[in-house]
């Protein structure tokens, strides 16, 4: 090789290079086992442009303190598992890019709030599907069954389309003031996986949904923060299907 081509590949090699920065991560952490109290952890990382908040959590884990527990499956922001409080923002940490944060300051993680925490970044989800169990999360249809699919129009569909996007990561749930002070509130995600069956015209329960949400703890208590709607991951207008659904409510009373 010439040294003219070396000093090509060299320079092609060095214009390729994705860029480094100094990060600092600070963890809230508990672990029931050892304290009841929690406290913060921090850490100094070298990370790429291309990372990720995960990818933070995960050279933690991975390189210096194996004992960091947090959830993550597919890091692709299709599970739902990774949400989190990131910089006082609920946000799934597998579609947060790092390079889109101020790092000038401490990068700042916690787990999700008004759910109770197991450990570090863990909290128990069960509250928050037993929630969503609540509301019948599956097709009711009492007819007798057809011989290939029950067919719908496009129009028909598009009525319910946006409430599918749900993924059940919580970060709507969490981030409702009202779930953090009621523990008995539906909350925002068990309301709109209701919006999507009670506005699908192959369902026959949207009644028996409607009875369930006209509760004291149910869509009345929404109030209209948006809180929801700015923390979904999938971009559902959550606070919308809300207020469809308190309409369905009012207009199935009258």
């Amino acid at each position: 090789m010439s040294t003219a081509t070396a000093e090509t590949t060299q320079n092609n090699s060095e214009a390729g290079a994705i860029p480094s920065f100094d990060v600092t991560v600070r963890v809230r952490r508990y672990n029931p086992e050892v304290s009841e109290d929690t406290r913060w952890d921090e850490f100094k990382l070298t990370m790429y442009g291309t990372d990720r908040v995960l990818d933070c959590l995960h050279k933690i884990k991975w390189e210096i303190d194996g004992s960091l527990s947090f959830r993550r499956s597919c890091a692709h922001g299709v599970c739902g598992s990774d949400a989190m409080r990131i910089n006082g923002r609920n946000r799934l940490a597998c579609k947060v890019l790092l390079k889109d944060l101020d790092l000038s300051k401490p990068l700042i993680i916690e787990p999700i709030k008004g759910l109770p925490c197991e450990k570090d970044l863990i909290v128990d989800m069960e509250p928050f599907f037993q929630s969503y169990r609540e509301i019948m999360p599956f097709l009711v249809n009492v007819d007798n069954e057809p011989e290939r699919e029950r067919y719908q129009s496009a129009e028909d569909r598009a009525r319910f389309d946006d409430t599918t996007k749900c993924i059940l990561c919580a970060a709507c749930t969490s981030s409702c003031p009202v779930f953090w002070t009621d523990g008995q509130y539906f909350g925002p995600a068990a309301i709109v996986n209701a919006h999507r069956f009670i506005f699908d015209s192959r369902d026959q329960a949207g009644d028996m949904r409607l009875e369930i949400l006209n509760d004291k703890e149910g869509v009345w208590r929404c109030r209209t923060t948006f809180n929801c709607t700015e923390a979904c991951p999938r971009g559902i207008e959550i606070t919308k299907a809300i207020a469809e659904v308190k309409k369905a409510a009012l207009s199935r009373s009258m």
